[in-house]
């Protein structure tokens, strides 16, 4: 008897039970039914190597708890955040009196993301690392009780090591430390900068370890947060990452504009929630004590709310509050973003929002980092442009801010891209803002841009070539995996 005559059998039994357990699994989790015909498909299609597929990138392993803050202290919850006073609702309803569309907004807003909007922030707008990085560091130059810092990229580069001697520094003023870098921003660098930092005597952490080192930048579920407190007071967050290409004026070899915010007020309360539930998760160690959530003042004219956003007991929450942003727009949207490839829903969303008149402008770079994925993008503008959204592409350097605006009111700050990645595989923080005053420096800022940009037209779209339009709607079937 030939030896395929004894192992055929097998592997065909084999390769059933697998693409049966992949279809199996496939049916009962995931939500979007295109996803469980892809992945079904491959299984069946490709036997072993589909399957393998499967199990490698098609599940879900992060089993976080559905309450971070189950196990921490009833002081902290307590403290979770500051009572609204009567003036704190009168003030409220005097700003929802000329934008009525803010009440549901806030209203969703509080059910998406279970924190409450909280009063008198302020929030200061930096433009690059060479407005972001000299407050940061200054911030942790001060520091006299605790830090903790998370960020995607932590770079073991020049501006990655003034932040490693700053925050050496400030452990000798015996300043309570914790860093968190997720695993695959580390290996941005050849030196690893968590290594680094605990050679220094600093409490750090990876997020998360990659099972395939080597392929790091394909790899998801990864922590995109950028979050610093500084004594439970001071906040930074946005979509700067610790690395030099965003110090524009020292002309790195890859110039990347970026965005980033102070913050202080009661909101600084809802960063540190975050960070420490990330802590927990990657170490285990809780951190619930007064040096990381003191009593904060109130600083400011901002309402804001922080949104967690991940593929855990938060999937998909920022979608949710893009959606309602969308729905409840009466003038203007205005986006700004790296990288452009929203699902169906959003584009619907989108176009909906134009043809009720809503002047929708979407601002996107000229260059991108990754050539495959502007090509995505591309192929997808024309379903926008027809319906009246307008798309402008910004002038060089590379373009990373991430920054929606509605109504001259309501602006939408974080690390969240428009991307499968952002909105659906990846851990983000994002902060809602209620206020005119921060709008109308963000609209600034989005009109320095908009001088300079190209705008797109429906007819340039239709007149690429046939080459070139072949690769843009080849590089959207990639979209999922983006």
């Amino acid at each position: 008897m030939s030896e395929w005559a004894i192992w055929g059998p097998a592997l065909l039994i084999a390769g059933i039970i697998t693409a049966g357990g992949v279809t199996i699994h496939a049916v009962l989790w995931k939500r979007d039914s295109r996803a469980v015909i892809s992945w079904v498909g491959l299984a069946w299609l490709a036997p072993f190597l589909g399957s393998l597929a499967y199990f490698l990138f098609g599940i879900n392993r992060i089993q976080r708890r559905a309450d971070a803050l189950k196990d921490l202290p009833r002081r902290r919850r307590r403290r979770r955040s500051p009572e609204l006073t009567p003036d704190d609702l009168n003030n409220f309803v005097n700003l929802t009196k000329d934008h009525p569309n803010l009440l549901g907004m806030a209203r969703a807003g509080r059910k998406i993301s279970g924190m409450p909007l909280t009063p008198d922030n302020q929030i200061i707008p930096l433009v690059n690392g060479d407005e972001a990085f000299p407050e940061m560091l200054n911030a942790i130059n001060r520091a006299s009780s605790s830090i903790t810092l998370a960020s995607y990229i932590f770079d073991s580069d020049k501006i990655g090591n003034t932040f490693l001697d700053a925050l050496a520094k400030a452990k000798e003023r015996h300043v309570t430390i914790r860093v968190l870098i997720d695993d695959v921003g580390a290996r941005y660098s050849s030196e690893n900068m968590v290594e680094k930092l605990k050679k220094a005597g600093i409490t750090a952490a990876s997020f998360l370890p990659t099972r395939f080192p080597r392929l790091p930048q394909y790899a998801n579920l990864r922590n995109h947060r950028k979050i610093l407190v500084v004594d439970g007071h001071i906040g930074f967050t946005g979509g700067t990452n610790i690395r030099q290409s965003h110090c524009i004026t020292e002309n790195p070899a890859f110039p990347t504009q970026c965005l980033h915010f102070k913050i202080t007020g009661p909101v600084v309360r809802q960063l540190q929630r975050v960070f420490t539930s990330d802590w927990a998760f990657a170490t285990g160690e809780t951190l619930s004590e007064p040096i990381w959530f003191p009593e904060i003042t109130r600083t400011g004219s901002v309402w804001a709310r922080g949104i967690q956003d991940g593929p855990d007991e938060h999937f998909e929450k920022l979608t949710d509050m893009i959606t309602v942003a969308l729905a409840s727009a009466t003038e203007r949207v205005r986006i700004v973003t790296p990288y452009f490839l929203p699902n169906h829903a959003l584009i619907q969303a989108l176009n909906v929002a134009a043809l009720r008149n809503v002047k929708v402008e979407i601002y996107l770079p000229s260059t991108n980092n990754i050539k495959v994925v502007h090509w995505a993008a591309t192929a997808q503008l024309w379903q926008l442009l027809e319906k009246g959204c307008q798309i402008f592409y910004t002038s060089d350097p590379f373009d990373h801010s991430k920054l929606m605006l509605v109504d001259n009111i309501w602006s939408l700050i974080g690390s969240t891209n428009w991307d499968p990645r952002s909105l659906r595989l990846n851990f983000e923080f994002n902060m809602e803002c209620y206020d005119d005053s921060l709008a109308d420096t963000l609209n600034y800022i989005i009109d320095q841009k908009a001088e300079t940009a190209h705008e797109v037209t429906l007819e340039e779209m239709n007149n690429r070539s046939l080459p070139r339009r072949l690769r843009d709607g080849l590089a959207r079937l990639l979209t999922p995996y983006l």
